[in-house]
């Protein structure tokens, strides 16, 4: 049975389930989670993380195809066709998803520990049974996708969003998702190092356990924690791509290898 459908969906304007489904992907795509060839996961992979019916997912797959932004083959996995998509107008959000990208990577950092903490303070006074449960599953959803960065990547926007959205200020929960998306391409490289899905499992495992118990206090020390990873992942991804780029050779028995 499907969970109803949490507050992160509540638009000014009603969409259904379907654009809500293809907003969601195209935000994932603007953002960098998705790039140009990801393969999509499965209608039923999609179905699990995003929490909605396969039908839901397989709407909005057509349209996006019905637009060029996937593209689907018989016998083959949904791609990721281009990435010069146009969010909607009810995009998640307070800018375009990568706005956020102009700012340095210690600006964006402070500034999710300091609004961010507070978004998700509030939000453990406000969270429902439900959104409990989507998040408990979310856990679980994340575990199946342990060794696929991209996909761990889709349930972790999920996870994240569905919280900042209990938080009854809908604005600084927008500007909350706009920190989130900062450097998402950092994100899935980071993602990919070993070892690096299974320590944000288990900080959000530490959230989930915080906001159980209803403690504002604890969620926000739990995700002051969590942001700091972040930032030290995202740091290390930032220091080796300018590494790479002042060095582009190694020398190897004589001769020059590209890194």
């Amino acid at each position: 049975m499907v969970t109803p459908l949490s507050p992160l969906h509540e638009t000014i304007h009603k969409q259904t389930a379907k654009e809500m489904i293809r907003d969601k992907i195209v935000s994932m795509i603007a953002s960098g989670i998705l790039q140009v060839g990801d393969e999509l996961p499965s209608e039923r992979e999609l179905a699990t993380m995003l929490m909605v019916s396969r039908e839901t997912v397989r709407g909005a797959v057509q349209r996006l195809a019905s637009e060029g932004i996937v593209q689907v083959s018989q016998g083959a996995r949904t791609r990721v066709a281009r990435v010069d998509v146009e969010v909607s107008t009810q995009r998640i959000g307070v800018t375009n998803p990568t706005s956020i990208n102009g700012y340095s990577l210690d600006a964006v950092h402070a500034a999710r520990l300091l609004v961010e903490t507070a978004v998700v303070a509030d939000a453990a006074k406000h969270l429902s049974d439900d959104d409990i449960r989507r998040l408990e599953d979310s856990i679980a959803a994340q575990q199946m996708a342990c060794n696929d960065p991209v996909r761990f990547l889709i349930c972790d926007r999920e996870f994240h969003l569905t919280i900042y959205y209990a938080s009854p200020n809908r604005l600084l929960a927008d500007f909350v998702v706009d920190l989130y998306t900062y450097m998402l391409d950092h994100r899935r490289i980071a993602m990919a190092q070993p070892g690096a899905i299974e320590k944000s499992l288990e900080d959000h495992r530490f959230i989930v356990r915080a906001l159980k118990m209803r403690n504002p206090d604890a969620v926000s020390a739990a995700f002051s924690e969590h942001i700091l990873r972040i930032h030290d992942t995202s740091l290390a991804v930032d220091e080796g791509k300018s590494a790479r780029t002042a060095h582009p050779f190694t020398v190897t028995d004589g001769n020059k290898e590209s890194v």
